[in-house]
């Protein structure tokens, strides 16, 4: 008898620590304010793609946020002067500066189908709008350069300078790649995620102004 209810305890207890354990681990969904919603309204206004969503404040945690921002930096001719130092070129400062963004290998940039020569011409097709413009080109950054092989022939791709470009306008990991247009006052448009060409233009237009 003694035996049979030690096991019965035991069994309780297991079974307590392991309903708690599976409890602490629901993920939890947060809208752009952090706001806990459920799981199928943030679903449902995920699929809109007017937000994104990115990893909470724990690892049961999704978050959405916005996919644009726009705000002003004081220090553009410092951030000038970093990026003139890492291209090893010089930059136009009553131009904008266009920053497409890599923050290193996720299951958004290391999947799909393009090939080599299909990327060489989205990218020429961007450069060419940027370039139709505002008589600029872009400026290939990146965190960390894990999954970049697949452009070589294609871009150059430089480090983020002191992690600067990071700090400044990436607070998250951002699927696939982001980009920012930075205006001659310092005035800026950052895009999250993964973007289209148009997208580009439209923003380094604003910023040309």
């Amino acid at each position: 008898m003694k035996k049979i209810l030690l096991t019965l305890i035991f069994g309780i207890l297991i079974y307590s620590c392991t309903s708690t354990k599976i409890g602490n681990h629901k993920t939890k969904y947060f809208d752009e304010n952090n706001m806990e919603i459920s799981r199928s309204k943030f679903n449902r206004i995920r699929s809109t793609s007017k937000l994104l969503n990115i990893p909470g404040d724990s690892v049961n945690h999704k978050k959405l946020t916005l996919r644009e921002k726009s705000g002003k930096i004081t220090n553009r001719a410092i951030l000038e002067s970093l990026l003139e130092k890492e291209t090893n070129q010089e930059l136009d400062s009553n131009k904008p500066i266009v920053i497409v963004y890599y923050p290193g290998k996720d299951p958004c940039n290391s999947s799909g189908t393009a090939t080599k020569e299909s990327r060489k011409i989205w990218f020429w097709q961007l450069e060419n709008g940027i370039n139709q413009v505002a008589k600029i080109k872009p400026i290939y950054i990146y965190k960390d350069n894990d999954g970049l092989e697949k452009y070589d022939g294609v871009l150059t791709w430089y480090k983020d300078p002191e992690g600067t470009i990071e700090r400044q306008f990436f607070e998250y990991h951002y699927p696939c790649s982001s980009f920012v247009v930075i205006s001659k006052d310092g005035n800026y448009i950052s895009y999250f995620g993964e973007f289209g060409k148009e997208t580009v233009w439209e923003a380094t237009q604003l910023m040309n102004k």
